[in-house]
C-alpha cells in the first residue's frame, strides 16, 4: 500500500488528529519500537504523549505515575501482553480510555479484547484502509463512545459466550435497536436523530438495557450485547 503523504486526505487526517488530541494526556505502549517511535514523534501526538513503553509492566507503571486519560497500546509487547495491560489499567484507573491495536485477527483475540473491556479495538492491518480508521477511533473515543468497527463486531459476534448467565429480562426490540447503534459509535443525540425519537427516550432505553445486561458504562453495554448475540454486526 502506497501512502500519498501529500494528499489532501493525509493532511486532513493530521489536522483532525491535532484537534482531537489537543486536550488529551496520552500514554503509548507498543512492542514494535519503530512503530512506537514513529507514532510518538508524529506532530499531532508528540505534544500530548506523557510517556511511552515497550513492555506491559513499564506501560502499567507509566499509567500509574502519569494518570493519562488515553492509553494506546498494541496487543504484542516486548514482554507481557497488551490485553493484560488493558485489564490492569481498567482496574487501576477506570477513567483512562483504552484503545488497543490487535496484531492477530482471530475470534479468540477479539474476544480477549472485549472481555478486557477495551474502549476501542482495531486491527493493525486496518490502518490506512478506511476500515477501522485510527482518526475515527480518536473521534469516537473523544465523544465518550466505544469504538468497535464492523470487522471487530463481526468476529466478536462469531465468538459468542456460552458461559454467560441467562438474562433476567430480555431486551425489547427498541432497546436492541438503540444498543446496536451505540455499538457503531453513535452518540445519544445521533441515535435519537436516526430513530426519530427524543434524546430522553434514548437515554431511558440505554439505562434499561444497561440494567438488563448488568453492564457498567457504554463499553460494557456494547461488549455484553455482542457477547449475548443481540447485535447484528452487519446491520
Amino acid at each position: 500500500m502506497e501512502l500519498l503523504l501529500e494528499s489532501r486526505a493525509i493532511k486532513g487526517a493530521i489536522d483532525q488528529a491535532r484537534v482531537l488530541l489537543q486536550n488529551r494526556r496520552v500514554v503509548v505502549c507498543m512492542g514494535d519500537r519503530l512503530a512506537l517511535m514513529c507514532l510518538c514523534l508524529t506532530e499531532p501526538i508528540r505534544p500530548v504523549v506523557l510517556g511511552a513503553a515497550t513492555t506491559e509492566d513499564e506501560g502499567f507503571q507509566l499509567v500509574r505515575r502519569t494518570k493519562p486519560d488515553l492509553l494506546i497500546c498494541s496487543s504484542d509487547l516486548e514482554t507481557g501482553y497488551g490485553i493484560d495491560l488493558i485489564k490492569r489499567v481498567h482496574a487501576e484507573l477506570p477513567t483512562c480510555q483504552r484503545l488497543i491495536v490487535l496484531v492477530r485477527e482471530t475470534q479468540a483475540v477479539v474476544r480477549e479484547a472485549m472481555d478486557a473491556y477495551a474502549d476501542g479495538v482495531m486491527f493493525k492491518s486496518s490502518f490506512g484502509t478506511g476500515r477501522g480508521d485510527f482518526i475515527q477511533a480518536l473521534q469516537t473515543l473523544s465523544e465518550g463512545q466505544a469504538y468497535y468497527p464492523e470487522e471487530i463486531r463481526r468476529l466478536g459476534a462469531q465468538a459468542l459466550r456460552s458461559d454467560l448467565p441467562p438474562l433476567v429480562e430480555p431486551l425489547s426490540d427498541r432497546e436492541i435497536e438503540v444498543v446496536s447503534l451505540i455499538a457503531k459509535g453513535l452518540s445519544n443525540q445521533s441515535v435519537a436523530n436516526q430513530l426519530l425519537i427524543s434524546i430522553e427516550t434514548v437515554k431511558t432505553h440505554v439505562v434499561n438495557a444497561t440494567g438488563k445486561l448488568g453492564a457498567q458504562g457504554r463499553t460494557q453495554l456494547v461488549v455484553k450485547a455482542i457477547a449475548y448475540g443481540l447485535i447484528d454486526p452487519l446491520a
